[in-house]
């Protein structure tokens, strides 16, 4: 779900019919119940003010003259006019744009943009995806945190507080057919983590085969909203990928050296990660943030039992199980909404204006202009701005536990920080906070226990920071040798896009991060169990 968006875009504007004879077990349901995601999913992109022509990218495209290298990656160079000063300390910038032919596919193109950091090649390579699910990462790009923003008149400005400006900066169009990734074969479509981590992990292969002078750098996994799924599984099989030796060594884990430490990890913004524990929270933070009253809070929290129920059977019964998981709880957020009318459930000190809620209409406007598609090689393949069939195709994913797998990666010394801006509703720091403190870790007992502390930017406090080990969590103010950080960050005055609504204290958040120089304290006096 730019600007407050956390592009981890969850597509929860929910009518309340569907649910109504919604219960736990594997009821039938009916052929319009089944198309309510679809609908749901195209109510919501008009709400952002986005009209892609497609629902999912499958066109077939020009004949491409543009040569394939070893890696199987299709890559140009491109170079656009952007108006003020890039403040690069680098001489030679390089930004591209490029197509992966993902590997164990029959016809999907994975597209990418890469952008060398302003301040150092030897920065952190830092990827970000996009939730939605099925919404293209250019929506973080050209909103929240990439090098440049869309200016009124569809030209370009930099960015001051991309970041760009303290790593070397990726973004993935992802799942095949989001944005400009595309496949003319439907079997090419995923539907589960196992699936988007594989093409993923196959795609980093590839990128730095091509760039390989990167390959060395820290990396870390970013993203927002349903990344909050895709983040955690992601990073699981890059780990799966090194101690399997199965290609390059990507420098996911963190090892305590001599004089030195190589920082990597994943970070997951306003994410979606652990529903059973996030939808009880709803009622909650609504509640404490004045939206319901004590009355609504009562009726309304008589849906968590049955919620709760329901995702216990898709974890263990899985297909349909889970697609009545995803009607029965969607119900809870569809019911809060009820109560609340136009709020904007991204950023609740906003109000939607009729059916508009964020006007991004710019960035499909920008990517349509021929000498944009020129430069960036992609032909006469249509960007889809957010993809309802992904979204669709994605169902039986969205109650899934993701949570279950991060303490393995803790104890291996992979870096965690999980940070939400206070006035998001549909991924909310309260229920991103619960998960964080449930889960069941050998520092857990240690990481409860220690003090939330003022993360202050510019002498001033933009959020909370609650860290210990390799886990750091963080509340923002806007609308976490095995030596390992985990890290739980409350970002003040934002909502569900931090890096949209407070630019500044996320790129300082990034740079303290991926520097080890978040929850320092804690860092240095934890050791994780050999």
């Amino acid at each position: 779900m730019a600007p407050n968006i956390a592009l981890f875009l969850l597509f929860l504007i929910l009518t309340a019919s569907p649910f109504s004879s919604a219960t736990t077990g594997d009821n039938f349901l009916s052929a319009s119940t089944l198309k309510f995601p679809e609908t749901q999913a195209k109510k919501f992109i008009r709400e952002l003010n986005l009209f892609p022509e497609h629902d999912i990218n499958t066109g077939v495209r020009e004949k491409d003259t543009s040569p394939v290298t070893a890696s199987g990656i299709v890559e140009k160079r491109f170079k656009f006019p952007v108006l003020g000063d890039s403040g690069a300390s680098v001489q030679d910038l390089g930004h591209h744009a490029g197509y992966f032919k993902l590997s164990h596919t029959k016809d999907a193109r994975m597209f990418y943009f890469f952008f060398e950091s302003r301040n150092s090649k030897t920065d952190p390579v830092v990827i970000w995806l996009t939730g939605g699910p099925g919404c293209s990462s250019e929506l973080a790009l050209f909103y929240e945190n990439g090098p440049f923003h869309i200016t009124d008149n569809l030209t370009l400005a930099w960015n001051d507080f991309g970041w760009d400006k303290a790593s070397n900066l990726l973004y993935v169009d992802q799942p095949t057919g989001t944005g400009f990734s595309y496949s003319s074969s439907e079997d090419d479509i995923r539907h589960n983590e196992q699936g988007v981590s594989n093409d993923l992990y196959d795609f980093l292969q590839a990128f730095f085969s091509q760039h390989p002078q990167h390959a060395a750098n820290d990396f870390f996994i970013t993203g927002e909203s349903y990344a909050g799924h895709y983040i955690p599984a992601f990073a699981a099989r890059v780990h799966q990928g090194n101690k399997n030796k199965e290609g390059i060594p990507i420098n996911l884990k963190l090892y305590l050296l001599s004089f030195a430490t190589i920082e990597q990890g994943f970070a997951i913004g306003n994410g979606l990660t652990d529903p059973a524990i996030q939808y009880k929270a709803y009622t909650d933070f609504a509640l404490d943030n004045g939206l319901i009253k004590q009355s609504d809070y009562k009726s309304i929290s008589k849906s968590i039992p049955a919620c709760e129920q329901a995702i216990k059977l898709c974890g263990t019964d899985g297909e349909n199980s889970c697609a009545n998981a995803y009607f029965v709880c969607t119900k809870i957020f569809n019911n809060i909404l009820d109560v609340t009318g136009n709020i904007n459930y991204y950023d609740i000190r906003k109000k939607c204006e009729g059916d508009l809620c964020y006007d991004f209409s710019n960035m499909e406007g920008f990517l349509s202009k021929k000498p944009v598609r020129d430069a960036l090689g992609v032909g006469d393949i249509e960007f889809v701005s957010c993809s309802s069939k992904v979204y669709e195709a994605m169902l039986m994913d969205w109650m899934r536990n993701l949570e279950i797998g991060i303490p393995g990666l803790l104890e291996d010394g992979i870096k965690l920080l999980v940070y939400a801006g206070e006035y998001d509703l549909i991924c909310n720091w309260l229920g991103n906070s619960r998960w964080v403190h449930a889960m069941e870790w050998s520092g857990q007992k240690a990481f409860v226990a220690a003090p939330s502390v003022p993360f202050s930017v510019d002498g001033s406090e933009a959020g909370l920071l609650k860290s210990h080990g390799p886990l750091a969590l963080l509340k923002l103010a806007v609308a976490h040798p095995k030596l390992v950080i985990l890290n739980n960050f409350q970002v003040h005055n934002a909502g569900h896009m931090v890096p949209m609504d407070q630019p500044k204290a996320s790129l300082q958040m990034l740079k303290a991060w991926t520097q080890g120089k978040l929850g320092t304290t804690e860092t240095e006096s934890w050791l994780a169990p050999k």
